[in-house]
C-alpha cells in the first residue's frame, strides 16, 4: 500500500474515531462518570494516537498521549470529572478537528496544540496534591476490599504471549495489587504454551467492570471475574490444568464471547473509495440506457416480422436482462447508501454549544436515525439542517422565564426525524417554540419592500408564512452569531431544490413550528415522466408531478389576465411550456389538452404538454459545463432510442411562471378556436 492509500485509509478511521469521540464525551457530560465511557474514550484516543503516529502526525499524536494522561488519573479515580475537565476534552476535539482537516487539505499540520496541550497539564497537576490524600483514603478502604479471580485466555494469534500477560498484569495494578498470579509469569520458559493466565487481585473495583475492562485489551480473546475464595481456588487450578485436547476442542469450537457478532461482522465488510461507487454507479446507468434501447429495438423488429420466432427469443432475452439489470441498479444504488445518523451524529454537540451560548435549556430528540439516504445526498442536506436548528434554537424556543408564563416545561424541545416514504426520504425539524407570526413576517416583508402593502392584503396566511424563504428577509430584531443576518432561509430552500427536493413549513403561535424537507433517495437515476412538445421530448422527475388530467379548451378560463383550470375544486393557474422554451405551438386547435399538475411544496402549476409518453427510470447527466445553467433545466438524459431529453426543473419553471406575460392570451385564443 502506497502513502497515497494509507492517508485515505487513515482519514476515514480518524472521522470514525472523532465522530465516536464527540459520542463520548457528549455521555460522560450527561451521564456523568462511568468506568465504561472512560474505558471506550481511552480506548479510542490510543486508537488515534497509534494511527497518526504510525503517518507521523507529530501533533495530534502528542495530543491524543496528553489525553491518555488525563483519562488515566480519572480511570484511577485521581481526577474527578468536573464540567471544567469535559470543556477541556471538547477543546482537544475541535483542535483534532483542525488538525484531521489540515492533513485532508494539504498533507500536513500547522496548528499550534501548545495551549490545548498546557490546559491539559495543568489539569493533571491539580490532582499532585490531592494524591496523598487519595491514597490515605484509599487504605482507609482497606477492610472493603475485595480478592477476584481473573483469568484471562491469550489469542491463538498473539506473537509474544509473555509480554502481553505482563502488559495485563501492569493492568491490573492500576486498579489494586496483584497478589499472585498462576503460571507465575517469571518462571514461564517456553512462551508458546502460555494460553491463560490467572490473576488474583484485590480492590474495590467490581466484577463487571475488571472483565470489560480486561476483555478490551489487545490479544486477550476472553475474561471470566469471579470472587475469590478456597473453592474459587481450586476451580482455577483446574481451568490451568486442562489437558491440551480439551484446549484444541475449546479453539475449534469457542464459546462467542459477548463482542464475537461484531467481529464477524467487521471481518465482512470492506472500505471502498466512493468515486469507484460512482463510476460504478455510472456504468449501471449506462446499462439501464442500453436497456431501454434493447426494449425499443425489440418492439421495432416485432412490428415488421411478427411471425418470427426468433424476436420471441429477443424479448424473452431483453426481459431477463432488464431484471438482472434493475437487481444490480439496487444492490449498487443500496451500496451508496448510508443511515442519517452519520449526519445525525453531528448535532448533539452543536446543540450542547448553542444551548450554553443563547443560555437555554435545549433537548435535542433524535428518530429514524437507520433511514438510509444516498451519500451525496447526506453531504448537501447537511448545511440545510444546521441552519434549521440554529433557527429552531435562538428564534424559535423561547427563554425560560417565558417558557414558565406559558406553562410549557423550562427545557425546550428540539426533535428532528427522519423516515421513508415511498421512493423519498422525509426530514423534520420540529420546535416547541414561539411559532412564527404571520403578522410580523407580513410587516417585516413590506418594510424591507419584498412586497407591497397591497399584495400583503390578498395573501392568505399559509402565504405569509412563506414568505419566509424570500432573499434577505429576516424578523431578527438583532444579527448575532447564530442568525439574525438577513440571509438562510433563501439559501436552504435553493439548496433543498437543487436536489430536487421540497420544503414546507406548519406553524401554530406559540406551539412551535415544523420544517418537512423531502428528498429523492438518490440523484443518480429516478423516474421520470416523458412529454412532448412538438416533436421534442422532455422529462419530469416524477416526484414533482402530482396528477396528469386531460380537459376540454373550454375548461379554460381566466383570471386576471391568468389562464386557470378548475381541477377537484381548486383553481390552478396553467403554463405553457411552448413559451417557457420559445418554441412554437399552444396554438393547437386538438379537442382536449393534456395537463401535468405539478407541485413545489403547497403550490400548483399546470403545465400543458402536446403529448404524454409514459414513465421510466432515467439517468441524470449534468449539462452546466457544456451550455451554463438554463432556467428551468437541471440536467439530461439519454433515451432509449439514442436521442437525448433534457430534464425539467419544477423550481424553475415556477420561477419563470412569474415573469412568463403571454400565457393566457395564447391558452385563450386555442379555447376559442
Amino acid at each position: 500500500m502506497n502513502r497515497s492509500e494509507m492517508m485515505g485509509v487513515f482519514l476515514s478511521e480518524a472521522e470514525e474515531l472523532l465522530q465516536l469521540l464527540e459520542i463520548e464525551f457528549l455521555n460522560l457530560e450527561q451521564q456523568g462518570e462511568s468506568p465504561q465511557i472512560i474505558q471506550n474514550i481511552f480506548r479510542i484516543a490510543h486508537t488515534l494516537k497509534g494511527s497518526s503516529a504510525a503517518m507521523g502526525f507529530e501533533e495530534m499524536k502528542q495530543l491524543t498521549h496528553e489525553m491518555e494522561n488525563i483519562l488515566d488519573k480519572i480511570r484511577n479515580q485521581l481526577l474527578p470529572v468536573t464540567q471544567q475537565v469535559v470543556d477541556v476534552l471538547f477543546q482537544c476535539l475541535d483542535y483534532l478537528n483542525g488538525l484531521k482537516r489540515e492533513i485532508e487539505q494539504e498533507g500536513a499540520t500547522k496548528t499550534n496544540i501548545d495551549a490545548i496541550v498546557q490546559q491539559l497539564r495543568l489539569l493533571g497537576n491539580g490532582t499532585e496534591e490531592t494524591f496523598e490524600s487519595k491514597s490515605g483514603m484509599l487504605k482507609s478502604k482497606k477492610q472493603s476490599l475485595k480478592k477476584w479471580i481473573c483469568k484471562v485466555r491469550l489469542s491463538e494469534h498473539c506473537e509474544m504471549k509473555l509480554p502481553r500477560a505482563h502488559l495485563v498484569l501492569h493492568h491490573l495494578k492500576k486498579w489494586g495489587d496483584v497478589i499472585s498470579t498462576e503460571p507465575e509469569l517469571d518462571s514461564v520458559i517456553e512462551e508458546s504454551n502460555l494460553h491463560e493466565v490467572s490473576y488474583i487481585v484485590e480492590t474495590n473495583g467490581d466484577s463487571e467492570y475488571l472483565e470489560h475492562s480486561l476483555s478490551q485489551l489487545m490479544d486477550v480473546e476472553a475474561a471470566e471475574v469471579a470472587p475469590f475464595s478456597d473453592e474459587n481456588l481450586a476451580l482455577a487450578d483446574a481451568f490451568m490444568s486442562r489437558t491440551d485436547a480439551d484446549k484444541e476442542a475449546e479453539q475449534q469450537n469457542p464459546i462467542p464471547g459477548p463482542d464475537s457478532k461484531e467481529e464477524k461482522k467487521i471481518g465482512q465488510t470492506i472500505r471502498v473509495d466512493v468515486e469507484h461507487l460512482d463510476s460504478i454507479m455510472n456504468l449501471v446507468g449506462e446499462l439501464v440506457i442500453d436497456q431501454t434501447r434493447i426494449a425499443q429495438v425489440g418492439n421495432l423488429l416485432r412490428d415488421r416480422y411478427a411471425s418470427d420466432e426468433t424476436i420471441d427469443d429477443l424479448e424473452l432475452i431483453s426481459n431477463h436482462v432488464g431484471r438482472l439489470i434493475g437487481e444490480l441498479q439496487e444492490s449498487v444504488m443500496k451500496t451508496r447508501m448510508l443511515p442519517v445518523e452519520r449526519l445525525f451524529n453531528r448535532f448533539p454537540r452543536m446543540m450542547r454549544d448553542l444551548s450554553r451560548t443563547l443560555h437555554k435549556e435545549v433537548n435535542l430528540l433524535l428518530e429514524g436515525k437507520e433511514t438510509e439516504l444516498d451519500r451525496t445526498v447526506i453531504e448537501e442536506i447537511s448545511d440545510p439542517l444546521i441552519h434549521l436548528i440554529r433557527n429552531a434554537a435562538d428564534h424559535g424556543i423561547e427563554e425560560a422565564e417565558v417558557r414558565k408564563k406559558l406553562g410549557k416545561s423550562l427545557k425546550g424541545t428540539i426533535k428532528i426525524r427522519a423516515s421513508h416514504q415511498e421512493n423519498q426520504v422525509v426530514l423534520t425539524v420540529e420546535d416547541d417554540g414561539a411559532g412564527i407570526n404571520a403578522e410580523k413576517v407580513k410587516e417585516s416583508a413590506i418594510r424591507k419592500q419584498l412586497i407591497t402593502a397591497q399584495e400583503a392584503e390578498t395573501m392568505s396566511r399559509q402565504e405569509l408564512i412563506q414568505l419566509i424563504f424570500l432573499p434577505g428577509f429576516s424578523t431578527a430584531a438583532s444579527v448575532s452569531d447564530i442568525s439574525g443576518r438577513g440571509v438562510g432561509m433563501d439559501i436552504v430552500r435553493n439548496h433543498i431544490e437543487k436536489l430536487n427536493g421540497l420544503i414546507d413549513v406548519e406553524t401554530r403561535l406559540g406551539e412551535g413550528t415544523k420544517f418537512t424537507i423531502k428528498l429523492p433517495l438518490t440523484l443518480a437515476i429516478l423516474r421520470g415522466l416523458l412529454i412532448k412538445l412538438q416533436e421534442t421530448t422532455f422529462a419530469l422527475p416524477m416526484n414533482s408531478v402530482i396528477e396528469i388530467v386531460r380537459i376540454s379548451h373550454k375548461e379554460i378560463h381566466s383570471v386576471k389576465g391568468q389562464a386557470v383550470v378548475k381541477i377537484r375544486e381548486k383553481i390552478v393557474p396553467l403554463i405553457a411550456l411552448h413559451d417557457l422554451f420559445g418554441m412554437p405551438g399552444g396554438r393547437r386547435k386538438t379537442k382536449h389538452v393534456f395537463i401535468v399538475v405539478v407541485g413545489l411544496a403547497e403550490k400548483r402549476l399546470g403545465l400543458v404538454v402536446d403529448e404524454l409518453i409514459g414513465s421510466q427510470e432515467i439517468v441524470v447527466k449534468s449539462i452546466g459545463s457544456y451550455v451554463g445553467q438554463v432556467e428551468g433545466v437541471s440536467g439530461a438524459t439519454v433515451l432509449g432510442d439514442g436521442s437525448v431529453a433534457l430534464i425539467l426543473d419544477v423550481t424553475g419553471i415556477f420561477k419563470a411562471a412569474n415573469n412568463l406575460k403571454s400565457i393566457e392570451s395564447k391558452l385563450l385564443d386555442v379555447r376559442e378556436g
